[in-house]
């Protein structure tokens, strides 16, 4: 079996990517799988630490800022589809399998003009443009959210997976986690966090929460800052004179993200398509605040579709308040079976391993007819 995969820009793209990857290559460990990105993604970061071979070709994002930049745009896809299509020919894959981007678009056409079976995976509630120009393309789409489908124009094509992840969040256990990270099996664990760079709002109201919860032994807050913000939130800790208790864990960068989760009763995070499947596969409550900076306001419906079914409260960010955070975090804490209630309900909004129910699918397609 020859595949290729494609999938880049960011984090949220590019690991569903290799979660697929790995799977093939654990039903199949003689498949040949190239990743084709763009130099200017973190695929070329992150991709080779995974052991994939990598090649590059042309793309670039849609600038509808004026004619110019949309002609330029226009080319560079036609260049990367010519540079994808030469692949191709020396590569000659049987499927080739995009996760969003703006680099999915050269190389999906060229392998559907190949002839290979094609398939995209699209992670948000609200799909970007580069996949909902690639349907027609496709023999099937992969949804990490069902509402995703109104958008979309070939229902018979979709098929709901739900988001891939790693398989260590399905096998974190919370006491375990606990035991690994020192804490009490007794204390209301919250943790927080922004993703790697953080959350400017989130991380304003965390640290009033910071100042409520702290030398409180019923509580552990683990606040991670992201590395934009971790020094500046230390400094404001000196200048303010707070006497961090144990209670309080401020981290830049969260390295063990599937222990975290496990270890805590509700997280406090923006609402990216694979922060959300990671919470909802390890079952945990949480408070998304969805950014406002994203197309198509995708967080939000991301949020909305975990909200809807009882896993999760949603908090615009016009509407986060210290106090509105704060009183949520209390009440839930001093609540034990909402709690409980609404990780049942998280944990419901995944479908399965999606990994191995896209890897599944797509076999479907190469059995003989």
């Amino acid at each position: 079996m020859r595949v290729i995969i494609t999938g880049g820009g960011t984090g949220g793209h590019i690991y569903p990517a290799i979660a697929i990857a790995d799977k093939i290559k654990e039903h199949h460990p003689d498949a040949e799988i190239l990743y084709i990105g763009n130099e200017i993604g973190l695929e070329k970061d992150i991709v080779p630490k995974a052991g994939y071979p990598m090649e590059f070709v042309d793309a670039k994002w849609i600038d509808r800022s004026n004619i110019l930049k949309i002609f330029d745009t226009v080319l560079t896809s036609m260049r990367g589809t010519r540079q994808a299509r030469k692949i191709m020919k020396r590569f000659r894959p049987d499927i080739v399998i995009g996760t969003g981007g703006f680099v999915c678009f050269p190389v999906l056409l060229a392998g559907q003009r190949y002839g290979a079976k094609c398939y995209i995976h699209e992670q948000n509630a609200f799909p970007g443009v580069a996949n909902k120009s690639l349907e027609r393309l496709v023999n099937k789409v992969f949804l990490g959210f069902p509402e995703a489908s109104e958008h979309f124009h070939e229902p018979k094509k979709h098929v709901v997976t739900g988001n891939p992840v790693r398989q260590s969040f399905f096998n974190a256990d919370r006491k375990e986690a606990r035991e690994k990270l020192g804490i009490s099996k007794d204390s209301f664990v919250v943790f927080s966090f922004g993703g790697s760079q953080g959350a400017e709002r989130i991380n304003e109201v965390i640290f009033d929460l910071m100042r409520v919860v702290n030398k409180r032994e019923d509580i552990t807050l683990i606040y991670g800052t992201g590395s934009q913000y971790y020094d500046e939130i230390l400094e404001k800790v000196k200048e303010e004179e707070i006497d961090l208790k144990d209670n309080i864990r401020i981290k830049s960068y969260i390295d063990n993200m599937p222990d975290h989760l496990a270890a805590s009763d509700l997280i406090i995070s923006r609402a990216g398509a694979l922060s959300v499947a990671e919470t909802c596969v390890c079952g945990r409550a949480a408070i998304l605040v969805p950014s406002p900076n994203v197309t198509g306001n995708h967080q939000y419906f991301n949020a909305k579709s975990v909200a809807d079914k009882g896993g999760a409260i949603l908090i615009e960010e016009r509407d986060l308040t210290s106090e509105i955070l704060i009183r949520n975090v209390l009440v839930l804490k001093d609540d034990p079976e909402e709690v409980w209630g609404m990780e049942k309900a998280a944990a419901s909004c995944v479908p399965g391993d999606a990994a191995e129910l896209i890897y599944q699918e797509i076999m479907k397609d190469q059995e003989p007819q």
